[in-house]
């Protein structure tokens, strides 16, 4: 454990060992997992839960999460779960969560004075495309892919357009504003702050209507969702960051996925013909679920800005969570070049990218 302004926060190993001994022996009682196998999942950087998938012979495989850090409430997670379980029943690609029991979506368990929130998932069917080694399903091309990815996003927005909330997540700027800006960033990078700050000032202006304006994913990209190979189905889960927010976010969140598939072409006019292919069967895909108005898809540039900003926070909040000094790596300080200097596409067609080492650039210090 480690203090942050005057509280204890527990970290990821503590919970894990908590698991181990006293926990898993609990949440199993509750959510009814006796007999099955679980397994942890190895956190990946910047995790924010102990996950765990459960297994058991002639039964569907479910994901277990344990929740553990104090930045979130009951309520956020209430928000959270309810709008997956809308999502599912209206048709959307999402895990389903399961009822506890007790018949909850969620359940709290204390223990040493610590707050655990605990859901259940059923496990998607398929795997990512890592666990695939980047290659998409046999026999067919590519941009099935990404007008599945589309089309797929494009169907929960359509469904979150109706979506009335009985425990409301919050609100884009709930979290990103100055305030927290000035919290999270160090002072040595008064020009980033400045960048993020003005920012915010142009989304603030930006039409909130229905149409382009509701609960998102806001972390849309291939470590969150499952492709069944057999079918190209996507099955999206992990809505940890799910927020009210602009739609347009989580298609410049799409935008930035396509990036890996050209990081390595040296040619940055070849790359921009890729990235509007590519993007172009993103958009066919998700005009096929939903409306999509140009005035909004004009704005993409913005709300890949704004991906960037929210990229760049959550770093530092990361380290903050994990009690670690501010340190910029070279990843880091590519990002924060791209939003001082105003460098727009993540730098993708910007003498500032190296094919070589791509999304680098020199480490810098805080």
């Amino acid at each position: 454990m480690f203090e942050r302004k005057g509280e204890i926060v527990i970290n990821y190993n503590e919970v894990v060992a908590i698991g181990d001994t006293y926990l898993l022996t609990v949440v199993s009682g509750v959510f009814g997992l006796e007999g099955y196998e679980i397994q942890r999942i190895p956190a990946h950087d910047g995790g924010r839960n102990v996950v765990y998938t459960c297994e058991k012979e002639g039964e569907g495989a479910k994901i277990l999460r344990i929740a553990f850090l104090p930045d979130r409430r009951r309520e956020d997670f209430l928000g959270e779960v309810e709008f997956v379980r809308y999502l599912f029943e209206h048709g959307g690609s999402v895990s389903n969560i399961i009822n506890s029991r007790k018949g909850n979506l969620l359940e709290e368990i204390a223990h040493n004075n610590q707050i655990f929130f605990v859901c259940l998932f059923e496990k998607a069917k398929g795997k990512m495309l890592v666990e695939n080694n980047y290659r998409y399903r046999e026999g067919a091309p590519i941009t099935e892919y990404y007008y599945n990815c589309g089309k797929t996003l494009g169907r929960l927005h359509q469904i979150s357009k109706g979506y009335m909330p009985v425990h409301r997540r919050y609100s884009f700027f709930d979290k990103y504003n100055a305030e927290y800006i000035d919290k999270r960033i160090p002072c040595s990078l008064s020009l980033l702050k400045e960048k993020m700050v003005k920012l915010i000032d142009t989304l603030q202006g930006l039409d909130r209507e229905q149409e382009f304006f509701g609960m998102i994913h806001f972390d849309f990209n291939d470590g969150n969702y499952s492709i069944d190979f057999d079918t190209g189905q996507i099955t999206v889960y992990d809505f940890d960051n799910s927020c009210f927010g602009w739609y347009m976010f989580d298609l410049a969140s799409i935008w930035g996925n396509g990036v890996g598939w050209n990081q390595f072409e040296p040619d940055a006019g070849k790359r921009r013909k890729f990235m509007d292919n590519y993007f172009e069967s993103v958009l066919a895909g998700y005009r096929s679920e939903t409306n999509l108005d140009d005035s909004m898809l004009d704005k993409l540039p913005l709300f890949i800005q704004g991906n960037l900003m929210e990229n760049i926070l959550d770093r530092f909040e990361n380290m903050d969570n994990n009690g670690e000094e501010p340190e910029c790596d070279e990843e880091l300080s590519y990002l924060i070049k791209c939003m001082e200097e105003d460098i727009s596409y993540l730098g993708f067609f910007h003498e500032i990218y190296s094919s070589e080492v791509p999304f680098e650039y020199e480490k810098r210090n805080i």
